[in-house]
């Protein structure tokens, strides 16, 4: 059974669950969602034949349904309940639809029930490369913002999911600079949230705009850095233009992420060292290289032998 997305928020926001200035100072489990349209999302969306001009129907699963413990940051850097289209105020310029991101953070408080408030970013632009989110470009700056306003008022930052590289299909060049574009942007991140141990979440391409996706593929399957993990789209269903996830492969998407972030998690969420738009220092850097994992262990001993 699916719902009308209006009927969905009007349900969450008339619960009087929720005040606003509470959303704005409840810790936060924190994800930030970027990359490209199928990370903002197109399912449900539609081009029509004759005009060419596209919609969306509407049509939210319950897999994606408001929950009062999932949060968005909106585009003015405040703290809002969550509901499809999940990218509307960000990828401002292409019809949204339905992608990952509410489903994912259902998922996850489905499995585990006292996970806490889920604080989602979403960053995600259609039709953009790799190269516009390189370190210094308008992108990363704008998600960086976003990261450091995600945990002013309380919160860490749980993770990165990211689905980007269908644009970068349609050059040999693109596709064969990829793999090297791509994990210099996930150090970047890594070391300007000041948590390089961050866990990366990433899509291996369902799809792409050119003829090159399996050079692409094999360049994101093919980085092996610590706390990275990759899940496979191939063989999802599509939209109509062969490019866009359907709904319901955005909903098993989520479900993916899901299922993978909580693989990172033995004995509880993981925390980030980032909290505030404090500058970085030594200390921070020795306690999550070192510190942290042995104190992780060292509670997972504890609590095997209890």
């Amino acid at each position: 059974m699916v719902l009308p997305f209006f009927f969905l928020v009007l349900i969450v926001t008339q619960s009087g669950s929720v005040r606003p200035q509470q959303l704005q100072q409840q810790s936060k489990n924190i994800f930030i969602l970027a990359g490209q349209s199928n990370m903002a999302g197109r399912g449900g969306v539609v081009s029509n034949t004759i005009t060419g001009i596209a919609t969306w129907d509407g049509i939210v699963p319950p897999q994606c349904s408001p929950n009062p413990s999932i949060l968005k940051l909106s585009a003015n850097l405040t703290w809002v309940l969550a509901h499809e289209p999940l990218h509307s105020d960000i990828d401002f310029k292409n019809i949204n639809g339905i992608g990952p991101g509410m489903a994912f953070a259902n998922y996850v408080l489905g499995k585990d029930p006292n996970f806490g408030i889920i604080g989602l970013v979403p960053c995600a632009v259609g039709g953009t490369k790799i190269s516009l989110w390189e370190k210094g470009t308008f992108l990363y700056k704008q998600m960086m913002k976003r990261a450091q306003a995600s945990v002013q008022n309380g919160g860490t930052i749980q993770a990165l999911l990211w689905y980007q590289g269908e644009s970068d299909t349609g050059s040999q060049e693109d596709a064969k600079s990829y793999k090297a574009k791509l994990q210099k942007f996930f150090l970047d991140v890594r070391d300007d949230l000041q948590s390089p141990m961050l866990p990366v979440i990433q899509v291996a391409l369902a799809s792409g705009s050119g003829p090159f996706i399996e050079i692409v593929r094999e360049a994101q399957m093919g980085i092996d850095l610590m706390n990275l993990r990759t899940i496979d789209a191939k063989g999802l269903p599509l939209e109509p233009d062969n490019l866009h996830l359907t709904t319901a492969a955005q909903v098993q998407l989520g479900k993916m992420f899901a299922d993978t972030f909580l693989k990172f998690l033995p004995s509880g969420p993981i925390v980030s060292p980032i909290r505030s738009s404090a500058p970085r220092n030594s200390s921070n850097f020795i306690f999550n290289i070192l510190i942290a994992p042995l104190l992780l262990c060292i509670r997972m001993i504890l609590t095997y032998i209890v």
